[in-house]
């Protein structure tokens, strides 16, 4: 009889150890990671401690339950790039981008730091491909459309976070390399594909073509793409964990100001991508007029430098990372991109913009370097925002860009027309050897040489180690972590955007 009641407290001992297991590996993780993910007052980072002291909270890059589209990859994310701009491509229409997303691309990251990024996948790749069957519809509709399509034009933001959120650091340079790469692979391929479609089966079929591709990107986040940020560290209802001071992008760059990380790293992003996107409105006029390429010319140009760059964001950018590390490799990038556009700026002919174009293929590590760079300074929850932040820049360099080479251009009377064929050589023809415009070709591209070597300076300012990793090398106990976290908190009215989490 006295069996019964003794019988519950063996259980119990066997809970209270797997108890004590779970508080010890509470705090590894919490070594690992000292301050709360998401964390915007007191009520939440309480939250975060009992999770911690009961060592449900984990972080990283797996999601906790398989879910339908199985576990998350770095190829989900490959395959919702490349259908993207494959479907852009076939039509050969620049996207409308600039200072909308530079707006939008912080908030969007923001939300889906909180709330998942599957649903900020669907809702940029929807919004950003829904102008392309408006084209032959009704062209109001297409301009209206296309001007908010702008705002949602953040796409890389979200991917990129996607795959910070499913692989290591040490994979996530060679990860950013593959959708790079993929990148370039959709630019190659799909314009000459969409050329062939309209020249044998006219405008209409591109643009039925290129909306089936869009059609079957968002079928494929739909059903197959699951959610990469794991469950625990998204927000149970709306609203609840967004920081909105990271969302603003104005709010976000008095931050940067505070942060000595990436502070440089965005200055670079400006100064490096500023004329390059200057490069991508007018370069293929300038090879037209100017140095007097043809179509088929320029179509093998674009190819050519977009398989090396596939070869060189695939193959070359890992051992480089492995080698020299991350800021030589971005340093080393930079360094590629003055030397190509000081040639384009002073190449007058065909071979030496091929030779340009070989340069211009190395530069391509810079982009998935820097975003690697602030990947490893970033935790887990500030991915989406870190990343939006970034591409905001570059939406905002796609509006400046081009405004930028025109006016040049203006200055120095390079007038850059869409030409017949014939009246292009004619007027290549009677060029005088003796014109200023034959020394420099190009001023346009020297100028954005200069602005990338100011990138290149500011570049060397860059911290050569991550915070994560001081994070790991200087952690303390739980107690003293939570401490001082909650004085740091209380001190501070404007916090860095990423906060040093060394302890």
């Amino acid at each position: 009889m006295s069996l019964g009641p003794e019988q519950p407290p063996a259980p119990a001992r066997e809970g209270e150890k797997e108890e004590e297991e779970e508080e010890k590996e509470a705090a590894i993780e919490l070594e690992s990671h000292p301050q709360p993910p998401g964390e915007v007052g007191g009520a939440r980072r309480a939250g975060w401690i009992m999770l911690v002291e009961r060592g449900a909270w984990k972080s990283g890059g797996s999601c906790g339950a398989q879910q339908a589209g199985g576990r998350p990859s770095i190829y989900h994310a490959v395959v919702v790039i490349f259908l993207e701009f494959f479907a852009w491509g076939l039509l050969t229409t620049p996207m409308l981008t600039g200072f909308l997303s530079f707006l939008s691309a912080p908030l969007v990251g923001a939300l889906s730091d909180a709330w998942g990024r599957r649903s900020f996948l669907l809702l940029t790749v929807f919004f950003t491909c829904a102008p392309i069957p408006l084209m032959r519809i009704n062209p109001w509709w297409y301009f209206a459309m296309i001007s908010v399509s702008g705002i949602f034009s953040v796409t890389f933001s979200v991917i990129f976070a996607y795959v910070a959120d499913v692989t290591q650091e040490h994979e996530r340079i060679t990860a950013y390399g593959l959708v790079s790469a993929t990148f370039a692979a959709s630019l190659v391929t799909s314009p000459a594909i969409g050329a062939y479609l309209s020249a044998s089966y006219g405008d209409n079929l591109v643009v039925l073509v290129a909306t089936l591709v869009a059609v079957v990107d968002i079928c494929f986040i739909l059903l197959a793409v699951p959610e990469s940020l794991p469950e625990k560290m998204r927000s149970a209802s709306w609203g609840a964990s967004i920081s909105w001071e990271k969302a603003d992008p104005f709010a976000s760059l008095k931050k940067v100001r505070k942060d000595s990380t990436i502070l440089p790293i965005c200055i670079t992003v400006f100064l490096s991508y500023l004329p390059e996107a200057g490069q991508y409105s007018s370069f293929f006029l300038y090879l037209r007029q100017i140095i007097g390429f043809g179509s088929a010319s320029i179509a093998g140009f674009i190819a050519v430098v977009g398989i090396l760059s596939i070869v060189v964001q695939t193959v070359f950018l890992s051992i480089l990372m492995k080698s020299i590390g991350n800021k030589n490799t971005v340093l080393l990038g930079l360094g590629f991109q003055i030397l190509q556009l000081v040639w384009y700026g002073f190449g007058s002919q065909s071979w030496m913009m091929w030779a340009a174009g070989v340069v211009a293929a190395m530069s391509s590590i810079t982009f998935p370097a820097i975003s690697a760079l602030v990947s490893r300074n970033a935790e887990s929850d500030q991915q989406g925002v870190v990343q939006g932040i970034i591409t905001g820049i570059r939406g905002l360099c796609n509006g400046l860009g081009p405004a930028l080479y025109g006016f040049i251009f203006f200055l120095f009377h390079v007038e850059l027309n869409e030409l017949p064929p014939d009246q292009i050589s004619e007027k290549k023809a009677t060029q005088d050897p003796s014109d200023e415009k034959a020394i420099v070709p190009g001023p346009p591209f020297l100028v954005g040489a200069c602005i990338v070597l100011l990138a290149f300076l500011v570049a060397l300012f860059i911290p050569e180690h991550s915070k994560a990793s001081s994070t790991r090398k200087h952690s303390n106990s739980i107690s003293s972590t939570l401490n001082n976290n909650l004085e740091q908190s209380s001190e501070e009215d404007v916090e860095p955007l990423l906060q040093d989490s060394s302890v």
